[in-house]
């Protein structure tokens, strides 16, 4: 139980309303910002507005999935209002606060440090990344069915990276009978890739494996799809990244030579909510009620 637990959550999409009413029914004290144009009521929970007094009172800070932009901007999905995180807002939080997040961007690590305030960045975990994969893996599958005219059994598929989203969606898409090549950058992985029945290459030769490709999924957060490898790639092929924004991919040469290439950042808030919210809430109110137990051990 989170008796006595004073929780503050600014901003957040769909996922977040599961977060929020898991806390709540673990008794915690719950106050909410940015949720004033959400129609369903969040029994035992209320909303408020993003002031340095509500944030002098919390124990636990909790922020979206994706903290905030580097300028400090909380997503807000459910508000008019912008939430815009400042150095005063940090400031006004009490010494043994834990700021909760999905990601963190710089803008906030650099926040937190000032502050010495430790900062949980949830995606970081196994128990988080590999569960939210699934949900991840399912969207992107559900996007290149309706952006292709060709069936995902029997085309030829590409994977960029091996990590918990990579592996997972090699192993949606060789269970729907594609042929899956996997880009992978160290020798290990070209070993867990054969294992696993996929056709590794390493990312460095990504030029010389993609002249008949259907479809790319790219999960790895830097430049790796370029004009160059655009350049050798059939128009018809489709790349859906699913790395966080900016994504891996020359969105600007692809669509000049007209290659369908799909940004998809978040597919588990938009696709799988409810799921999302429940992978996040379990494990947060699991942390939450360990770090409480342990202070009052100490007591």
């Amino acid at each position: 139980m989170l008796t006595g637990v004073q929780i503050v959550f600014l901003g957040g999409d769909a996922r977040q309303i599961e977060v929020i009413r898991k806390c709540s029914e673990m008794d915690a004290t719950v106050s909410v910002v940015g949720f004033d144009n959400l129609k369903e009521k969040l029994q035992g929970v209320t909303r408020d507005h993003l002031t340095a007094e509500l944030l002098a009172a919390a124990d636990v800070l909790v922020l979206p999935v994706v903290g905030c932009d580097d300028n400090g901007i909380i997503h807000t999905q459910f508000s008019n209002e912008s939430l815009k995180l400042q150095d005063e807002h940090m400031a006004a939080l009490r010494r043994g606060c834990k700021v909760y997040t999905g990601m963190a961007k710089p803008y906030l690590r650099s926040l937190c440090a000032h502050h010495e305030i430790k900062l949980i960045e949830l995606l970081d975990r196994d128990e988080v990344a590999i569960s939210n994969s699934i949900p991840t893996s399912e969207g992107a599958l559900v996007m290149a069915i309706q952006n292709t005219d060709f069936t995902i059994h029997g085309s030829n598929c590409m994977v960029l990276g091996l990590g918990r989203t990579g592996f997972t969606m090699a192993k949606s898409l060789q269970g729907l009978g594609a042929k899956v090549k996997v880009g992978v950058r160290s020798e290990k992985d070209v070993a867990r890739a054969e294992v696993m029945g996929w056709e590794p290459f390493l990312t460095r030769d990504l030029a010389d494996h993609v002249r008949n490709i259907d479809l790319i999924f790219n999960t790895i957060p830097t430049m790796i799809v370029t004009a160059q490898i655009l350049s050798r790639m059939p128009q018809s092929a489709v790349i859906v990244d699913l790395a966080s924004a900016p994504g891996g991919c020359d969105f600007r040469y692809a669509e000049k030579r007209g290659i369908k290439a799909l940004l998809a950042p978040g597919l588990p808030g938009i696709v799988a909510p409810k799921t999302a919210g429940s992978i996040i809430a379990n494990t947060l109110v699991q942390l939450i009620s360990d770090e409480f137990k342990t202070r009052g051990d100490g007591q």
